[in-house]
């Protein structure tokens, strides 16, 4: 295998764990890092020196409002720069290919966070804030869709779920470096190293994405056939020749033959058709409402706010049990890596919507009591801790997961890219509205993210098809086969029952064992 040595002499499994740790684990760092990046800073004294427009700490009564409603905007305005750079995926990841818009994103990243770190005015800060999130938007949008077009059906969940491990490793990292550097007390050291620090992650990102293979699928959809049978059978440690790699292509061509019709044009997830095309960018979008909106970035970003001005505590003390909170969110993000492709994505996002949705009631009704209920406050901050476990198992990596397994070839990175728009256009609004909702409506705030969680359940049960183990090709056929949006779920369950693949799959490689007829019902 001539190409072989060009990624690092490795091939197989061993290549996959070199790019989870050089690709996927930097850029979802970088997601948690710079999401929550300012989060656990807006309240440093030198912080609020450098930036008094938006000092809420000292603030009379008067201009806390005004301030709030600012600070919450700076915060949010990453979120605007991640959303266009996910939007901007639809067209360029199809356009140049997945590895040259990686490296873009990563650049934008370091750009950004130079200009973060070295600000001496608001607008500067504003301006790298914006350029960060367009690259962290860049590659949320595209690193899940390279994952699930490189890994093979056996263990994707795994590979795309270890997105939110990172993500919450990201959150980690932020809460104790900025807890560690709060210790200094006064200074820019309490504020700019921590921020400085994200830039090593985008330099690593930079330097390795050239040395991991390209998406055969997305070679294959540009007609670089060659170079798609190359890298898959490197990606899976096999000969070129041999019957496993032959049967991939056949289905990714399959996949390409059957989604072809009408072209790759972003305005055919608006119809229905044959591929029900609407129906499961419906299922994308409202996945990622439901990631933001059921109070996950509220709890993730703003807890040491949470703690301090919710709560009463003081601000090293709130620090710490955030910097706790995440850590515990970190370490029960391995209950989504040991459950997703052993249970399945269904039953993960159930029991995180439940548990989340019990959670939020619980810390709404924690928070109305007087600040002086001591007991209270630890019912509170210990339902904080709580949610954090139940985040992790479907809304932390399986929520982008999910979309990139449903949607077809032609139009995966368009479902994805604007999926993930959604995702980020409802992190902002989040993001705007928190410290003025703490600040004015305080615990009845978390009573809409608790009804909204517990609509999760039922709305997964009755659409959301299981695509554990399946081919991101049997997926297409399946939607395709399927008699409507209303059934897919069921004509799911009775394929499984059968241990059978889709129709047309079975017949392209000309196999007979497991055929299953299609069945209306």
């Amino acid at each position: 295998m001539g190409s072989s040595k060009k990624y690092f002499g490795l091939q197989g499994q061993t290549l996959g764990r070199l790019q989870m740790a050089l690709i996927v684990a930097p850029s979802f760092i970088l997601f948690g890092y710079n999401q929550a990046g300012i989060g656990g800073l807006i309240t440093g004294e030198d912080w609020v020196k450098t930036f008094p427009e938006i000092d809420t700490v000292n603030a009379t009564a008067a201009d806390k409002s005004a301030k709030s409603t600012l600070q919450g905007f700076v915060v949010a305005v990453f979120v605007i720069g991640a959303l266009f750079g996910s939007l901007s995926c639809s067209y360029t990841g199809d356009k140049f290919g997945r590895r040259n818009v990686i490296f873009v994103a990563g650049l934008c990243t370091l750009l950004g966070e130079i200009l973060e770190a070295s600000s001496f005015s608001l607008p500067q800060f504003i301006v790298g804030r914006v350029i960060v999130g367009l690259g962290v938007g860049q590659l949320s949008s595209l690193v899940p869709v390279w994952q699930s077009e490189t890994s093979g059906a056996k263990n994707r969940g795994r590979h795309v779920v270890l997105d939110g491990l990172f993500i919450c490793l990201g959150y980690v990292l932020e809460s104790w470096i900025n807890l560690g550097f709060f210790e200094f007390h006064t200074g820019p050291k309490t504020w700019r190293p921590p921020i400085a620090i994200a830039c090593f992650f985008s330099l690593v990102l930079i330097s390795s994405i050239y040395m991991f293979p390209e998406s055969p699928r997305w070679l294959l959809m540009t007609n670089q056939n060659e170079r798609a049978v190359e890298n898959l059978s490197i990606l899976r440690g096999l000969p070129r020749d041999s019957p496993e790699v032959r049967s991939e292509m056949e289905g990714i061509e399959l996949s390409l033959e059957i989604t072809s019709d009408g072209g790759a044009k972003i305005s055919q997830i608006l119809k229905m058709g044959e591929d029900k095309l609407l129906y499961r960018f419906g299922l994308c979008i409202l996945l990622q409402f439901y990631q933001q909106m059921s109070g996950s970035n509220l709890i993730s970003v703003y807890a040491p706010i949470l703690f301090q001005e919710n709560l009463h505590l003081s601000s090293e003390i709130s620090k710490v049990l955030s910097a706790g909170a995440l850590t515990w969110k970190f370490l029960s993000s391995f209950l989504a890596f040991a459950a997703i492709d052993r249970f399945g994505r269904r039953v993960c996002f159930m029991v995180s919507g439940a548990g989340m949705s019990c959670c939020m009631i619980a810390l709404a009704v924690a928070t109305s009591f007087p600040e002086s209920n001591r007991s209270a406050q630890i019912a509170a901050g210990c339902f904080i801790y709580l949610y954090n476990m139940f985040v992790p198992i479907g809304f932390l990596g399986a929520n982008f997961l999910y979309c990139t397994e449903v949607a077809p070839l032609r139009l995966r990175m368009a479902m994805s890219s604007i999926s993930t728009a959604n995702h980020w256009a409802w992190n902002f609004v989040v993001a705007m509205v928190t410290p003025v909702a703490i600040y004015s409506i305080g615990w009845q705030y978390y009573i809409v993210f608790a009804v909204i969680a517990a609509c999760v359940p039922a709305s997964v049960y009755f659409f959301y098809p299981e695509t554990m183990g399946r081919s991101l090709e049997e997926m297409d056929l399946i939607f395709k086969q399927s008699p409507s949006a209303w059934d897919t779920v069921r004509y799911e369950k009775q394929l499984r029952s059968c241990g059978g693949v889709p129709r047309d799959l079975e017949e392209k490689k000309g196999g007979t064992e497991h055929k299953v007829e299609h069945s209306e019902g």
